[in-house]
């Protein structure tokens, strides 16, 4: 339901545009890894993956579970709470291998939360969290990288803005693009499987980045630890239907 919703909304409130690497494959028991940037991602994200005909199970702050009827939606449709901070945090790696066992995609926002700056421009994702790497090791699931822009033209800065922001919406429509990048399987230990994470879902960030003509786009690459893949990188794209 949430996907769908996020499908049929988002259209009256941005431009959405979605592109895939030509080997993209969103296989049943797969991992999506998205960056996240702002409240109005996930939405983003899943109106994205709606027009390609997938419809995930979310990872999300526990918080979101307090919402009457949010909760109530999130719960029945086997959404996981990420209990962050507390003794239950580690059951959502439990709950997310259940249902990767169980041949449903899994998306999971690894950077743990929002970055703390105002602006509505692009940058590069923060640090992952180790609990992508742990959930590859116990799992051995594929990992999809998603990199998604222009989020925070839509939503941004403190409680204010982004209430004007979303309110204006309907009238700017700004442009949002999501890629979404080839399978891969990563390898090694878990700092160098986080590394690996973090390449690639920064690759496909870049990516869609650039759709946007966002300057952050062409920066330089700061290395991270760890060994790269063979061939990962950015691929040539084809615009998904």
């Amino acid at each position: 339901m949430l996907s769908r919703l996020s499908g049929h909304l988002l259209p009256a409130f941005a431009r959405l545009g979605v592109t895939t690497d030509p080997r993209a494959a969103l296989a049943p028991g797969t991992l999506l890894v998205a960056n996240h940037t702002s409240l109005a991602d996930p939405a983003v994200v899943l109106a994205a993956l709606h027009r390609l005909g997938v419809e995930p199970v979310v990872a999300a702050t526990a918080g979101l579970w307090k919402v009457p009827w949010l909760g109530r939606a999130l719960a029945r449709e086997g959404h996981i709470p990420v209990h962050r901070g507390s003794a239950r945090a580690a059951e959502a790696l439990d709950r997310a291998a259940e249902a990767l066992a169980a041949g449903r995609l899994v998306l999971i926002y690894p950077e743990g939360g929002l970055p703390a700056r105002k602006d509505a421009a692009e940058a590069p994702p923060e640090a992952f969290r180790s609990g992508i790497a742990r959930l590859s090791l116990r799992t051995g699931a594929p990992l999809v990288p998603i990199g998604q822009a222009g989020a925070r033209r839509l939503i941004s800065g403190g409680p204010a803005k982004q209430f004007a922001g979303l309110a204006t919406a309907p009238l700017r429509r700004p442009d949002l693009h999501v890629h979404v990048g080839r399978p891969l399987a990563l390898t090694g230990d878990a700092p160098a499987r986080t590394a690996q994470a973090h390449r690639a879902v920064t690759a496909a960030w870049r990516e869609a980045a650039a759709r946007l003509g966002e300057p952050a786009a062409t920066a330089a690459v700061l290395p991270l630890p760890g060994p790269a893949p063979a061939g990962e990188g950015a691929q040539p794209d084809r615009a998904a239907a």
